[in-house]
């Protein structure tokens, strides 16, 4: 069975993986990204990632992400992509926080 492809595809990076990547929607992809810049703090020691899911939940894009369906993953990807380009950095080593560059 053919997967459905509705558009534009965004080339993700990960981190954790160098040189890994997937390819994935690219509207998911920026409202995701929008959501998580716009609740991330710019300094360290930033928040940790349930931190982070709470803050996005309330803010997060219905048409995309109804109900908050495949918000985790979702924001998981968007977490190393724009760790891996360098966005945001992890603050402290445990328990890992996160904060815009």
């Amino acid at each position: 069975m053919a997967k459905k492809d509705d558009g534009e595809k965004y080339v993700m990076e990960n981190v954790v993986s160098p040189g890994h990547t997937t390819r994935v929607d690219a509207a998911k992809f920026m409202a995701m990204k929008a959501a998580v810049l716009a609740v991330l703090p710019s300094e360290a020691p930033g928040i940790t990632p349930a931190e982070l899911r709470e803050r996005i939940t309330p803010i997060l894009s219905q048409e995309h992400f109804p109900g908050g369906e495949k918000a985790g993953w979702w924001m998981k990807g968007v977490q190393l992509d724009l760790e891996a380009k360098g966005t945001i950095a992890r603050g402290s080593p445990k328990p890992v926080k996160l904060y815009k560059l």
